[in-house]
């Protein structure tokens, strides 16, 4: 059986209003739910595992009242990191379990199918994918002294949600002890060896974070 991990745990800070970012409504409903029904659209089948911060969740199950949402998934505790988090959404699959596990933020509601389908199909056999999106504009690297210097964006990728894994791949990863070189799930399988494929990913992907990404998402909608 294949799991998603769905972290939300932003509180919107950058959004610049009270509401948690994956609360905030577009086209009239919440981020989040958004989010999860692109993955119930790509299986029927597939385990939702959603991790939000325990403070969060009475309001959460408010918003499902209101907006009748009754997608089937369970619920985990957010944690001190994203890796925290993880590994909380993790203990809720079983230890012997065998198939795909995708982890995705909560906050990309704009994700494919088609690229949730290359990510866990990839993963059967490549055990640890990535979805990637080339470099459009110029990158610049800075120097110490306040320099800079062009790179090749060729040389570069942007990194996206779901990444996905071997179930029992992910699960050994996260025995590691946290470390803060751990910025998503692919550099902690990393961190016991475990090489990472990318495939394609969708430029209408996109995380939600600032006012502006609202307004794109309202468009994405149309």
């Amino acid at each position: 059986m294949d799991y998603i991990i769905i972290v939300a745990g932003g509180k919107g800070l950058r959004m610049g209003g009270d509401i948690p970012k994956q609360f905030i409504p577009i086209h009239g409903k919440p981020v989040l739910m958004r989010t999860m029904e692109r993955f119930r659209e790509y299986s029927a089948s597939i385990g939702i595992i959603l991790v939000l911060p325990k403070a969060q969740q009475d309001y959460w199950k408010e918003l499902c009242r209101e907006h009748g949402f009754n997608l089937e998934y369970q619920i985990a505790d957010g944690g001190e990191t994203r890796f925290h988090s993880v590994q909380n959404g993790l203990s809720l699959i079983p230890d012997d379990a065998k198939g795909v596990v995708g982890v995705h933020d909560g906050v990309r509601p704009f994700v494919s199918v088609d690229v949730i389908r290359r990510c866990y199909d990839t993963a059967r056999t490549a055990k640890a994918v990535i979805p990637v999106t080339p470099v459009v504009e110029t990158l610049r690297h800075i120097n110490a002294d306040g320099s800079g210097d062009n790179v090749l964006r060729s040389d570069y990728r942007l990194v996206q949600t779901p990444q996905t894994f071997d179930i029992q791949l992910l699960k050994r990863a996260n025995l590691q002890p946290y470390c803060e070189s751990f910025t998503d799930d692919a550099s902690v399988v990393e961190g016991i060896g475990q090489q990472v494929t990318m495939v394609e990913g969708n430029r209408e992907n996109i995380k939600l974070t600032t006012p502006f990404d609202l307004q794109v998402a309202e468009i994405l909608c149309d």
